[in-house]
């Protein structure tokens, strides 16, 4: 095998780092993963330094192993690579790129007043996860790191400076750090005007375009593995040094290369701890605090409803029915427990038999919640079978991401000419499909790798730095040299479950006061 016809990508997601090799095929030919989870510490969803640092070593060490298992040979170089994260956040770095705070995740929602004040400020929507919303917040709180502060990156940036040193960040998940000037494209320069002017009175000893990162679009070299990057990702010294990189990118411009939606009027969804539609817009939208502009990996504008909760609520349940079939002696792998139990959800009544479920672990921007409680409730008279309830958690998982879409489709009248799924949300064949078919009325196509995600996404992204024409739009590579022979499946639900979706969805609505009172006594 010659790796160096190879290209990789490497995501951190929320609950799984993840390494996808690819030949010059685009075929995925090796894998290698590590676990984890977020934190909440002191009120802030966070994961440690040590646990970024020994989790990208332990998804390599897997990646390595699977390579020596298939090939017969040591991984010890590729043709090129990509990093790619959880979207934004907050990691500010000091003189010497040391982190001036704990990472703050996409997940957490303390930011309001600085999101609702810069929004303002910009006539822009500026979400509360996004890198600018953190730092202003903490501009507001008086935090104590701020003139210190030398360098402003996300999850993915990070990974990118301690492999490369270099501080850059792709156009994707830049838009995600601050607001982006699709017709240039570079950071909106009236906005870092605004925003320099806003905060002078503090006199830092910086100005914003001091801080943020360079930003790259998809296709250009962003650097190379150095060799102190090496032996950070590889500790046993055997994957050699000198790889080249392509721009860093967030799971939302991952999830796009993936799913072939990066043309414009094509759109995914992508379902797991969170859930996002991201939709490639061909005119300017109005100002909603529901929906984000941001970018393709290639710089073209982007209307995203981002949700902070999916399947979070359902991994709790199943974990639950797992540990019940343990004690009754049932042996079942957790993997063939979530394939039957979303296999059950189909049978269940279309609005679910009165059964309501909120799966807010943490706080939801689109419904202007700050916090979260999970809640799971039930009419006196509500037909409780274990159908209902799956199928309730599965259209739960959908709700809050409805309610976004329906503003672009009803009232920007952004056509949507494909759409598709990926994330864990569709691993079992034909059951999430269905479901955020009848959420949006319309069919859903799931490729064949839309198990793979992410990782597989970025390394697309790798390999059209290294294989793609001169002058070759990244939509016109996965076009014809990726997606042309791709199989997938396409799937419309049927009238009676769009039908029930939508009574689902009302009385979701109706009842989010239920949630308020949960999130105030609980």
């Amino acid at each position: 095998m010659d790796f160096l016809k190879t290209a990789l990508g490497l995501e951190f997601g929320s609950t799984r780092i993840k390494a996808v090799l690819i030949d010059e095929n685009n075929v995925p030919i090796a894998s290698g993963s590590h676990e984890w989870e977020n934190q909440l510490v002191n009120g802030v969803w966070t994961y440690s330094l040590d646990a970024i640092h020994t989790g990208l070593q332990a998804c390599f060490a897997d990646l390595k192993r699977d390579v020596k298992e298939k090939f017969g040979a040591p991984l010890t170089q590729v043709g090129a690579m990509g990093v790619s994260g959880m979207m934004h956040g907050y990691l500010p770095l000091d003189k010497d790129n040391q982190p001036l705070t704990e990472f703050r995740t996409w997940r957490n929602t303390m930011t309001g007043p600085a999101a609702a004040e810069l929004t303002e400020k910009f006539n822009f929507n500026i979400p509360q996860r996004w890198s600018i919303a953190h730092l202003y917040q903490a501009i507001l709180n008086g935090e104590a790191h701020l003139p210190r502060l030398t360098h402003l990156t996300t999850l993915a940036g990070y990974i990118h400076f301690k492999l490369t040193g270099e501080k850059t960040l792709g156009i994707g998940e830049a838009s995600g750090v601050f607001p982006i000037d699709s017709q240039k494209p570079e950071y909106d320069r009236s906005m870092i005007e605004a925003f320099d002017a806003l905060i002078a009175p503090k006199g830092f000893p910086w100005k914003l375009e001091d801080v943020l990162p360079a930003l790259k679009p998809a296709g250009e070299n962003a650097g190379r593995l150095t060799r102190e990057g090496a032996l950070f990702l590889d500790p046993t010294g055997e994957f050699q040094p000198g790889v080249p990189f392509c721009p860093p990118e967030g799971d939302a411009g991952t999830g796009m290369a993936a799913t072939n939606s990066v043309a414009v009027r094509t759109g995914n969804v992508s379902a797991g701890t969170s859930d996002f539609a991201m939709i490639v817009v061909d005119h300017a939208l109005g100002v909603h605090r529901e929906i984000d502009m941001v970018t393709t990996p290639a710089g073209l504008p982007v209307a995203m409803v981002h949700c902070n909760n999916c399947t979070s609520d359902i991994n709790a349940w199943v974990n639950l029915l797992s540990e019940f079939a343990g004690l009754i002696g049932a042996e079942v792998s957790k993997g063939d427990l979530y394939t039957k139990l979303f296999q059950k959800a189909l049978e269940g009544d279309k609005d679910c038999g009165g059964l309501m479920s909120f799966n807010y672990f943490s706080g939801e921007g689109v419904t202007d919640l700050d916090e979260g409680r999970p809640v799971f409730a039930r009419m006196e008279n509500a037909k409780m079978t274990l159908a209902n309830f799956m199928r309730a958690h599965l259209l739960s998982a959908l709700a809050t991401l409805k309610i976004g879409l329906d503003i672009l489709t009803k009232e920007e009248n952004v056509p949507i000419d494909k759409l598709y799924g990926h994330g864990g949300y569709f691993k079992t064949p034909g059951v999430g499909q269905r479901m955020l078919s009848a959420a949006v009325g319309s069919p859903v196509s799931v490729m064949e790798t839309a198990g793979e995600g992410g990782p597989y996404g970025m390394a697309l992204l790798a390999g059209y730095m290294l294989w793609k024409k001169d002058g070759q739009p990244l939509e016109d590579y996965l076009n014809e040299q990726v997606f042309a022979s791709a199989k997938s499946s396409t799937l419309m639900a049927d009238e009676a479950d769009v039908a029930g979706f939508q009574e689902f969805l009302a009385r979701y609505q109706k009842a989010l006061p239920v949630e308020i009172a949960a999130i105030q006594c609980l």
